[in-house]
């Protein structure tokens, strides 16, 4: 499959989730250069590990400080954090 329709499929696929249905165009079919970035479906698991964001919804209890801990645990990760508040609401 060639990076615009799986990249078509993957943005459907998460419109799908969100409940959100739109149609694509496309006028010009890319040349892209992989040193520019890749589909995130391309991404082998050590670049998803290194520069992947995770989305969290993270329940009332546990500090934000205490996720990003759980997160670097279980993933084996030295560096990880969090941008903006986790805090519900």
């Amino acid at each position: 499959m060639d990076i615009t329709k799986e990249g078509i499929s993957f943005i459907q696929k998460l419109d799908k989730f969100a409940g959100i249905e739109r149609r694509f165009i496309v006028v010009k079919e890319p040349s892209t250069d992989e040193r520019y970035g890749k589909l995130p479906t391309q991404r082998s698991l050590s670049e998803l590990k290194r520069f992947g964001i995770i989305n969290l919804d993270k329940p009332p209890g546990p500090t934000s400080h205490e996720v990003v801990a759980w997160i670097k645990k279980l993933l084996g990760l030295r560096k990880a954090g969090h941008g903006g508040t986790l805090e519900p609401l």
